[in-house]
């Protein structure tokens, strides 16, 4: 008898507990592929922001970041986000003409960027300059521009402009420094290009199978391998031209039903708890610098001596010509 009093009171409290969890509010965040993996940020946030909100932070993945757009667009009003996190700059212009998206109050927040930043929307958490990494002990010696890349016989990935933030901003960075030059320097790179991946996991695992020589990836991109894996033989190979710059951003939908959670998360981002994450899990500089300061390895990175980043109008008044001048030069 006392038994089955004690396996009902159990099932009483499983039951309880499974009713008291099924409580919480549900905050989903759509992000790209790599924040949510194992070794990227989400985990380690979905935790430290679920100790502070009793809430139920759902984490979506929708491919990389240009993907996570067309999703947004597509989904409109019937979306079930609240949250999109993994926008860039190159996106935002054409993500606010939509209408989705709420204004996040934070204007008078300090963030520690190379830019000063003043969108109403779209909020960022972490920056980084575009650079093709290379392995010291396959290339001896790396190019020092586009023109060098396209003269060598060396063998790169990219990642696809339709559907990966780092391949669009490739296909601005091109055009940004050559300008009306662009479609003749991709006509050039043509012959150098193993292959073109829908995102940046692909790109950088080929890579690192010994696929390429060099992929499209950031100057921070050593420091995990540095840090992590205390391998010294990857870098970054600096551009005569400079790097483009990619801030990346988060925003809330404005029809959420969460917006006070919403807000929290917003405020969250910016904090002590999200910003020291990033350096060592999403391996780019923190929007805001924390307490701790930066691991000692990002010490060791290259700094572009000049930072290209248009506006993200100028971005998207060039995009579709940069588009079309490297689908013209890549199908030929």
């Amino acid at each position: 008898m006392t038994r089955h009093f004690l396996l009902a009171g159990l099932a009483f409290g499983l039951s309880a507990l499974g009713a008291a969890a099924q409580d919480r509010p549900v905050l989903t965040v759509y992000t790209y592929d790599s924040f949510v993996s194992d070794w990227g940020p989400g985990p380690q946030i979905e935790a430290a922001f679920e100790e502070t909100c009793n809430c139920d932070l759902r984490f979506e993945a929708a491919g990389d970041g240009a993907a996570l757009l067309s999703r947004i667009l597509l989904e409109g009003e019937g979306s079930e986000a609240d949250i999109v996190l993994g926008l860039d700059t190159n996106l935002t212009a054409q993500a606010a003409q939509s209408g989705l998206f709420a204004p996040h109050g934070h204007d008078d927040v300090a963030l520690d960027l190379p830019i000063e930043w003043n969108d109403p929307i779209f909020l960022p958490y972490d920056w980084g300059w575009f650079a093709f990494v290379f392995d010291r002990n396959r290339v001896a010696q790396p190019p020092v521009s586009f023109e060098d890349l396209a003269r060598s016989d060396l063998k790169i990935v990219i990642q696809d402009p339709r559907s990966s933030t780092p391949g669009l901003g490739l296909l601005l960075w091109v055009k940004a420094a050559y300008g009306e030059r662009a479609g003749e320097i991709w006509q050039a790179l043509a012959d150098n290009i193993v292959t073109v991946t829908p995102g940046w996991s692909e790109a950088y695992g080929l890579f690192l199978e010994g696929e390429a020589d060099m992929v499209l990836s950031y100057t921070t991109s050593p420091a995990y391998h540095l840090i992590a894996e205390g391998d010294d033989s990857k870098a970054a190979a600096p551009f005569e031209e400079g790097h483009y710059m990619q801030v990346e951003v988060a925003a809330r939908l404005a029809r959420t039903d969460q917006p006070e959670l919403a807000d929290a998360f917003l405020d969250f981002m910016l904090s002590d708890a999200f910003q020291s994450v990033i350096p060592e899990t999403n391996w780019m500089y923190p929007a805001r610098r924390p307490e701790s300061g930066l691991p000692e390895g990002f010490s060791t990175l290259i700094q572009p001596a000049r930072s290209l980043l248009p506006s993200p109008d100028e971005a998207a008044a060039i995009r579709d010509e940069a588009l079309a001048e490297w689908q013209a030069a890549l199908s030929r």
